[in-house]
This record gives structure tokens, C-alpha cells and sequence, in this order.
């Protein structure tokens, strides 16, 4: 493994650790004072004792994306020195306000941690909505960031020279509201899916029912609808992307022809030698539907686009099928709930629409890493695109395989503390919150 390839391996690994850790800090506050609402308005304990579990699981999650981040961070300046000195500057702003929204997050999330019986109900019911609000900000913050790197604004490029910078412009750049939508429903989608289904689980081992089919509902709800709404924000991000970025979506498509009435394809295997797909489901005139809005519209192919431009098509044309694949499943389970709740009552608890939700419990976050690295892969060879190569924003330190392999076994130990903490968790749910008000309050 040469340095360059060690580079951008250590640097997907973080990001795919980093951003499990972000999902669930992002949505799970939200769940949480949803429960705790509830538990306000009609004083039954189930609801406390859920707001209560849930804040422990923020918590951790809150603790190992810290560490996470501040990895990233270091990472920016220390694997890409040369994208730094550049893009610092004028993409800084939205990483500033990251950190003044992560400041927020721990300070209100300490506040609601331990302000049970301390501090004016609905006040303390308010610190737990701000953790959710503040870490909703820096998930979009963020994004923000990557957007700039995908659609680069707010400075001029002469002669080498990045000058006229305008921050407030390179934050709000043509991508940054497409992205931020997307991964907001997708946070929401793949956290839902995954608290659903663990509770659907625990639901049908028989313990403590009412305690999990209550937290199982209200993350049921979310992730049902987050499913039906991401699709319309996904077209609105390939609409933008057909314009700002044609051979990410040529890549993503394996569109290797520039044609009109350009066909959607569904599934199979990309052969760049021959220029053309195996065992693949064409839809005639779909993909030029769904990146200009119009069946005939022409869509650009990777031969419009020279050669030392292409993004890797075979591996954006996978993660681009597993993530919408994923995406169409989790939205027919989706379905199935809803018209649970307004017609088939009976669904509700049945065991074939829990072991769905069971199923689904790892596919949004399988979406969202297939999803970002369409975003990253597809944007191939640019860091910065049109700007910077990635090749040529690497460090010149030599040696960087040997950090690739420190920081894989210190991303591997904090799955591992991270997954012991969680089913610790859990195992406690039942050993605690299954007892009276009064004991259960005080055990934990």
C-alpha cells in the first residue's frame, strides 16, 4: 500500500467510523425528547424510563463521536496539508460554527444528563430539544464543508491563486442545501431503522413489552417517514448533481454514452473496457427524467468527459445500487407501518412486519456509507473539484501506512467499547426498567 492510497484509506475509515457516531447524535436527542414530552404530558412512567435509557445511549454516542471529530480534524491538516493552506480559509467558517454548536450540544446535554428533579420540568424537557437542535447544526455545518468541496464557491482562481475570498458564499454554495437535506432524512432513516429494530427485537424475546413497544413506536414512526421523504430529496440531489458534477453521475450510472432519452439502470455489472453494462434492468428515458425532468433530455456519458477525469465507475455504480436499493426496501417497510397505524391495527405487533424492522436494522447506516462514498469516490480525482487534485493535496510525509494501521486498530477498539457499552445498555433496560416508578428511578 503505497502513502497516497494509505492516505485516503485512513482518512474513508475515519469518515465511515465518524459518521455512524454523527447519525445517532443527530437524531437520537430528538427521540429522546419526544419521549420525554410525553412522559411531561401524561405522567406515565414508561415514557420516563425511555427518555432516560435513550439519554445514556446519547451520551455514549455523544462521548465516542467527540474523539471521532477530533480525530477528523487533525487528519484534515495533517494527511492533506496542501487542501488546508488553500481551502482553510475559505471553507473555515462552517467548521467554526461547528465547534460553537458542538460547545452548545455538550453544555445543554450535561444540563439534561443531570437535571432530573433539579431544574423546572419543561425546562429541562427544552435542554434536551436544544442537544437535538445544536447536533442537527453540526451535522449540516459539516456538510456545509463537503459541499464547498463538491461545488467550490466564494473565491476567485487566478493564476494559481485562490483570492476574493467570501466565506459567507463558500458555505451557502450551490450544493450545500441538496447535501444537508439528504443526509439530515438519512440520519434520520438509518437511526430509526436501527433503534426500531433493536426494540422490535427485545419485543419479541417477551421482555419488558410495553417499555419496547412504546420506544419501538415513536422510532418507527421517524424512520417510516424520513423513508417516504428521502426519495424526493435524493432526486433533488441527482437533478443538481446532472448539472454541477456530470461524471459523478455518469459514474454513478454507468453511463458511459452521452445520449438522450438516456435509460435508468437498475443493478448490473459495469465493464469500462467495452464501455457498456452486464445483467442490468434498463428503464428507457428514466434517467433523463430524473436528471433534467424530461424524457428526452440528453444526458451527458463519460465520453464527453476526458479520461484521466473518470471517477472509479465500478465502485460509485455499486455503493450508488446498494444505497438506493437499501433505501427502497427500508421505504416499503415504511409503508407497511404507516398503514399499520391508519388501517391494519393488527400489523402493529405482528411478528412478520417486527422481523422486517429486524431486518432493516443495519441497512440505513449500510445506505449511508454506500452514500458517502458515492459522494467522495464520484468526485474522483478531485478534492477540490475542477480545482485541486486529490493526488496533489496529499502530505509528502512519508510512512503514512504505518498511521493507517495505528488508527485501524484504535477505530476497532472503539467499535468494540462502543458495542460493549450498548448492549450493556440494554441488558439494563431490563433488569431495571421493567421494576415500579420508585425502584427503577432510583437504581438508575
Amino acid at each position: 500500500m503505497d502513502d497516497f492510497i494509505a492516505a485516503r484509506s485512513q482518512m474513508a475509515l475515519s469518515l465511515g467510523f465518524h459518521i455512524i457516531f454523527s447519525c445517532i447524535g443527530m437524531v437520537m436527542p430528538f427521540f429522546m425528547a419526544l419521549s420525554h414530552y410525553y412522559w411531561l404530558k401524561t405522567s406515565k412512567p414508561v415514557y420516563k424510563n425511555i427518555t432516560k435509557a435513550w439519554s445514556k445511549g446519547v451520551a455514549i454516542f455523544f462521548a465516542t463521536g467527540a474523539v471521532s471529530g477530533t480525530v477528523l480534524s487533525f487528519e484534515l491538516g495533517l494527511l492533506w496539508p496542501t487542501f488546508m493552506k488553500h481551502a482553510g480559509p475559505i471553507f473555515g467558517m462552517p467548521f467554526s460554527l461547528e465547534g460553537t454548536a458542538f460547545f452548545i450540544e455538550a453544555i445543554a446535554l450535561g444540563f439534561f444528563l443531570y437535571g432530573w428533579n433539579r431544574f423546572n420540568p419543561w425546562f429541562h424537557w427544552f435542554t434536551g430539544v436544544i442537544v437535538g437542535i445544536s447536533g442537527l447544526a453540526s451535522g449540516i455545518l459539516v456538510v456545509a464543508a463537503n459541499a464547498w468541496m463538491n461545488s467550490p464557491a466564494g473565491f476567485d482562481y487566478v493564476n494559481g491563486q485562490y483570492i476574493n475570498i467570501d466565506p459567507v458564499k463558500a458555505m451557502f454554495n450551490d450544493a450545500w442545501f441538496t447535501q444537508a437535506l439528504h443526509m439530515s432524512i438519512a440520519a434520520f432513516v438509518a437511526t430509526g431503522f436501527a433503534v426500531a429494530g433493536v426494540h422490535a427485537f427485545l419485543i419479541l424475546k417477551g421482555k419488558n413489552k410495553e417499555f419496547h413497544q412504546k420506544a419501538f413506536k415513536i422510532a418507527a414512526v421517524f424512520a417510516s417517514i424520513a423513508a417516504l421523504v428521502q426519495p424526493l430529496s435524493g432526486d433533488m440531489s441527482a437533478k443538481d448533481i446532472a448539472i454541477r458534477q456530470p461524471a459523478k453521475l455518469a459514474a454513478m450510472e454507468s453511463h458511459f454514452h452521452t445520449q438522450k432519452r438516456a435509460d435508468l439502470i437498475l443493478g448490473g455489472i459495469p465493464d469500462t473496457e467495452n464501455k457498456k453494462v452486464s445483467y442490468a434492468i434498463h428503464l428507457p428515458g428514466f434517467l433523463s427524467f430524473l436528471a433534467h425532468g424530461d424524457f428526452n433530455a440528453e444526458v451527458t456519458g463519460l465520453d464527453k468527459i476526458p479520461a484521466d477525469e473518470h471517477p472509479p465507475v465500478a465502485i460509485t455504480h455499486y455503493a450508488f445500487q446498494i444505497m438506493v436499493g437499501l433505501g427502497m426496501f427500508m421505504m416499503i417497510v415504511g409503508v407497511f407501518y404507516l398503514i399499520s397505524l391508519w388501517k391494519k391495527r393488527k400489523w402493529q405487533h405482528s411478528r412478520w412486519l417486527l422481523n422486517l424492522f429486524i431486518i432493516a436494522t443495519p441497512m440505513g447506516f449500510i445506505a449511508v456509507e454506500a452514500g458517502w462514498t458515492v459522494t467522495e469516490v464520484g468526485r474522483q480525482p478531485w478534492i477540490i473539484h475542477k480545482i485541486m487534485r486529490t493526488a496533489d493535496a496529499v502530505t509528502p510525509m512519508p510512512g503514512i501506512v504505518y498511521s493507517f494501521y495505528l488508527f485501524t486498530a484504535v477505530y476497532i477498539s472503539l467499535a468494540i467499547m462502543v458495542t460493549f457499552l450498548l448492549i450493556r445498555q440494554i441488558k439494563m433496560v431490563d433488569q431495571i426498567y421493567d421494576l415500579p416508578e420508585a425502584e427503577a428511578t432510583k437504581k438508575s
